[in-house]
């Protein structure tokens, strides 16, 4: 076991003042994974030295009932956090092969964190039953965490668990589900979840579905950022399909509170609107938000008075979104091939500037491009009925082939 000293905790940071801009690709990736056995050594001596403080009874010393609470208040961990690292303290200790490669730096917190319910009390009394060498079993899992693929792991893990009780009840679904969130100062959202095999299979679907429907060329988006895009778009279907249960007696929508001189100003003043959530977004988004689907909007006048308060107001009724559909088909930013029921209807001219709602004032345009457009880029519907995009700058956005406006004239001409 290495020193755990304050001179080899002051070593292992002095390594944040090493220049890095300099380092190529193979120096980089080697430098990387001694960081990485570094991270899994330390991880593996703070669960050792938890699970210590717990035998200890330490926690008390500073008026706290459980290491979890402990570390909550003292180390500021989240509870999931904290009650990880306490369970993966109690599976070092009950599994030394592991505690042996995890200490070592090749076995990651993660990994025990996957193995650490093979140690917990009820299924050891189930081993102890069945008369199950845990020697073994230990051997066996931390050979797997070592030299295998972490989605090989929890097979593992889970088949031993399973052949546990193989005549056990089938466990109730919901007991594995779970859903926990927090919302940020500037609105944004985090969220941790866990599904059963079933409910994952159903998540996965529906996501991949609308990840594989919209692939359009020069995506640069990350395989997260696809994903994270398409759960967006599935509660905006939702939404829009009116099916949802009510909420304290209506259906649920977004509440968008503005003051009324930024709600008809051109500007993206930040932190101007408030959401029903909690949320603070800018005057561009709550305009974007308000071109299209049920909103209540409540119009605050300068002396914070409310000057339209509570109206549930449908911008654009089914009828006039069936004809815009109809006429456009999708998206009409250059370039977009998103189908119509991923789109909002979008008012060339908002309708809190005078913009009438009717079919020659609307367009389509998927969530993207409806941001975009909400932030200096521009579509303008011609006579023919084609579908020109502008950027900010007032240049057009021409699709291959490019040809040049001159020449389509006299091409038309």
């Amino acid at each position: 076991m290495c020193s755990t000293g304050p001179a080899a905790q002051e070593a292992a940071l002095d390594v944040s003042t090493e220049r890095l801009d300099g380092m190529f690709g193979p120096e980089l990736l080697e430098r990387l994974g001694a960081l990485l056995t570094a991270q899994n050594r330390l991880a593996a001596e703070v669960a050792r030295t938890v699970r210590q403080c717990e035998l200890a009874g330490a926690a008390d010393v500073d008026g706290k009932a459980s290491m979890r609470t402990w570390l909550r208040g003292h180390a500021r961990f989240s509870a999931s956090a904290a009650n990880t690292l306490v369970t993966n303290g109690r599976a070092l200790q009950q599994l030394p092969v592991l505690a042996a490669a995890a200490a070592a730096g090749e076995v990651s917190a993660e990994a025990v964190a996957t193995i650490a319910p093979v140690a917990a009390p009820g299924n050891l009394e189930a081993a102890a039953e069945l008369g199950v060498d845990l020697a073994e079993i230990d051997q066996l899992l931390a050979d797997v965490a070592r030299t295998r693929f972490h989605p090989e792991l929890r097979k593992a893990v889970a088949h031993y668990l399973d052949r546990l009780d193989p005549d056990g009840p089938e466990p109730d679904p919901t007991d594995q589900r779970s859903l926990t969130w927090a919302k940020h100062t500037d609105g944004s959202l985090s969220f941790r979840g866990e599904l059963d095999a079933v409910g994952g299979e159903e998540f996965q679907a529906a996501i991949e579905s609308i990840v594989q429907a919209s692939r359009p060329a020069g995506d640069t988006r990350t395989r997260a950022q696809q994903q994270a895009d398409a759960l967006v778009q599935l509660c905006d279907n939702q939404l829009a399909a009116g099916s949802l249960p009510t909420l304290r007696t209506i259906k649920p929508h977004v509440v968008v509170t503005i003051p009324l001189e930024d709600l008809v100003s051109s500007d993206t003043s930040p932190a101007t609107a408030d959401l029903g959530f909690g949320a603070t977004i800018s005057a561009a988004r709550a305009r974007w938000l308000a071109c299209d689907g049920t909103v209540t909007r409540i119009v605050v006048g300068p002396e914070g008075q409310p000057l339209d308060l509570g109206r549930s107001h449908r911008v654009v009724p089914h009828t006039l979104r069936r004809a815009v559909e109809a006429r456009d088909g999708g998206c009409v930013f250059a370039g977009c091939d998103a189908p119509s029921h991923w789109c909002d209807v979008h008012h060339l001219l908002h309708w809190a500037d005078g913009g009438d709602t009717s079919s020659e004032n609307s367009g389509l345009l998927c969530e993207r491009h409806h941001t975009r457009v909400h932030h200096g880029f521009r579509i303008e519907r011609q006579f023919d009925g084609r579908w020109r995009t502008y950027r900010p700058d007032g240049s057009e956005i021409l699709l291959l082939p490019r040809i040049p406006v001159s020449s389509a004239r006299a091409r038309t001409g």
